[in-house]
C-alpha cells in the first residue's frame, strides 16, 4: 500500500528562510512537517511513499538523498577526508519523490504517478497533521468497495463544508449549517481504488470534478474522523504544531518520544 504526498504547492509562506521552501519542508521540532506526516502513517506499517513536488523539488531530493546522514551522529575528518557514523539512525521507508510540474492541479499530480501504484493507495496534503487511525481507514474503503474514501473531519471554521446526509452519503449543492451534526469538512486524506484514473482529466482539481462524477455514479464515501486534524496554513498553525511536539503531546504520533 502507497502513500501519496501532495508536496508541489508555491512558496512557503509559514517558513521564516529567507530563499523560500516547499511548504512540507517547514519544521516542527527540527524535522519537516513531511517527516511528521511519515512517520504518523508509518505507525500502521505503511512505510511506501510517493511524494509528488513541485515548487524546489530539488529540496526534497536531496533531504531523503542525505536522509541517512541527517538522522546520525558524524565525524568527519577534513585532512584524511573522511566520515565515520556514529548512532546511525534511520526510518524503514522507501520513498520516490516525482516531479510532477510547478503549476500542476492536484489531480494531475494524482495522474502522474500512476505507474507507481499497483492498488489501493492513499493520498494526503503535503501540510496536515492527523491522528486519523490509517487502519480503520483503510477497512472503511475495502467494506464500501468504492473507487474513493474521503476523510472527513469536524470543521474548525476555516474548513469548506462537504455536505453529508444521515446516511453519510455526499449531497452536493445543498447548504449545511457548520452547527449541524451532518456538517463536516474535507480532511484532505483519501483512500482511491486503481478506477480513480479513470475520473481525473486534464489538470482538475481532486475535489472538484472528479467529486462530482464520482459522486454521480455512487463511488465516493465517507470516513468520519472527529479526533485531531490540523492544516498547517499560517505561522500560527505551525507555532501550534510546534508547542504540541516540544511538549511531548504531538496527537500524531503514538506514544511520541522526542528523541526519534
Amino acid at each position: 500500500m502507497k502513500v501519496v504526498i501532495l508536496a508541489g504547492g508555491m512558496q512557503s509562506s509559514i517558513s521564516s528562510e529567507a530563499e523560500g521552501i516547499p511548504k512540507p519542508m517547514a519544521e516542527i521540532g527540527g524535522k519537516p512537517l513531511i517527516w511528521h506526516i511519515m512517520k504518523h502513517f508509518s505507525q500502521y506499517g505503511l512505510t511506501e511513499f510517493i511524494v509528488c513536488g513541485g515548487y524546489k523539488v530539488d529540496k526534497i531530493k536531496e533531504y531523503f538523498m542525505d536522509f541517512y546522514i541527517y538522522e546520525s551522529d558524524i565525524t568527519v575528518d577534513l585532512q584524511k577526508n573522511t566520515v565515520e557514523i556514529h548512532k546511525n539512525r534511520t526510518e524503514d521507508w522507501k520513498v520516490t519523490v516525482v516531479d510532477t510540474g510547478l503549476f500542476s492541479a492536484t489531480g494531475q499530480r494524482v495522474r502522474m504517478i500512476e505507474k507507481y501504484v499497483d492498488g489501493d493507495f492513499i493520498v494526503t496534503y503535503g501540510d496536515c497533521l492527523s491522528d486519523i487511525d490509517a487502519e480503520k481507514l483503510l477497512e472503511h474503503h475495502s467494506r464500501s468497495k468504492k473507487v474513493a474514501t474521503v476523510a472527513m473531519v469536524k470543521p474548525s471554521g476555516r474548513e469548506r463544508l462537504l455536505p453529508l446526509d444521515e446516511n453519510g452519503q455526499f449531497r452536493y449543492g445543498d447548504l449545511w449549517d457548520a452547527r449541524s451534526d451532518n456538517a463536516w469538512a474535507n480532511g484532505d486524506c483519501y483512500v482511491f481504488s486503481p478506477g480513480i484514473f479513470g475520473f481525473l482529466t486534464e489538470n482538475c482539481e481532486l475535489e472538484q470534478t472528479p467529486f462530482l462524477r464520482l459522486c454521480e455514479k455512487d463511488q465516493l464515501t465517507a470516513y468520519r474522523h472527529a479526533g485531531y486534524w490540523l492544516a498547517v496554513e499560517t505561522k500560527r498553525d505551525l507555532n501550534d504544531a510546534e508547542k504540541l511536539w516540544n511538549a511531548g503531546m504531538a496527537p500524531w504520533i503514538k506514544g511520541q518520544v522526542r528523541d526519534v
